[in-house]
């Protein structure tokens, strides 16, 4: 609310010098004029785009859009002012030197009584830091992900997967999903799966393994076993599963000379 002990001016002045010293991006636009042009923008805004007052006033805020602006984010923004409703959403933009930025808008209707019309308030903050932080973050579980299933093709047609340490039942499934996704896109014939490094081992995973079994048959890869402990083979055999459907060996050296011989 309005303080009354100040007179207009002054709040009018001091309320636009703290719209000005924000560190977002503030606009104004005006539906009533053709083609919806920014009418007021703080300082802000310019600190983002790059824009002067003269380039911006008057226009269409879609000279932020570029090569790489999702069409299906500018078409949510046009709907959402064309029915006057606030929506809130991320976008790729351009600054007036061709740098992309991350935008993180926030659109609302404005209607003002006195005037009988609708305004739009914009507000932009740029969270291009934030995006590339979660892209690193992204590509960083790849390759933790990738080193939790190291895949070792080891001659023509196979691979060897060691499994060493513990597994549970979210190691597993991500066991399960980079190795059908490798297996379907080298295509080799056979996948050893090397246990003698494995800790432990309960019902799940002893199923899962079997389940991995059956997966990459359909994909036309044959899992084969190699360093099985007699704890595994005793647990297989408490939960009625029979290891005499997978082909077992010793070790991984023993399973590649079969399969080359």
């Amino acid at each position: 609310m309005k303080n009354h002990l100040i007179n207009d001016s002054i709040y009018y002045s001091l309320l636009e010098k703290a719209i000005d010293h924000t560190r977002v991006g503030a606009i104004i636009t005006d539906p009533n004029q053709s083609d919806n042009p920014i009418i007021y923008a703080n300082e802000g805004f310019r600190y983002i785009t790059g824009y002067d007052s003269e380039e911006i006033l008057g226009h269409n805020c879609r000279f932020l859009q570029g090569e790489q602006t999702d069409e299906r984010a500018i078409q949510q923004l046009r709907e959402a002012i064309q029915h006057r409703k606030s929506i809130t959403i991320e976008v790729l933009n351009y600054k007036k030197d061709g740098t992309p930025f991350w935008n993180e808008l926030h659109i609302d209707p404005v209607y003002m009584e006195a005037e009988g019309q609708y305004y739009f308030i914009g507000v932009q903050k740029d969270i291009s830091a934030q995006k590339h932080a979660e892209d690193d973050l992204t590509t960083y579980m790849k390759e933790v992900s990738a080193l939790s299933t190291p895949i070792v093709p080891i001659a023509e047609g196979i691979s060897v997967l060691p499994i060493i340490g513990n597994i549970d039942g979210e190691r597993l499934n991500l066991i399960t999903d980079n190795i059908t996704s490798k297996m379907a896109e080298t295509q080799h014939e056979y996948l050893i799966m090397e246990l003698s490094g494995l800790n432990s081992y309960d019902e799940e995973i002893i199923r899962g393994i079997y389940r991995l079994k059956d997966i990459l048959q359909l994909l036309g890869t044959e899992l084969i076993i190699a360093g099985i402990s007699p704890g595994l083979a005793l647990q297989s055999a408490k939960i009625n599963l029979d290891l005499s459907s997978l082909k077992t060996f010793p070790t991984v050296k023993e399973a590649i000379e079969m399969h080359q011989s």
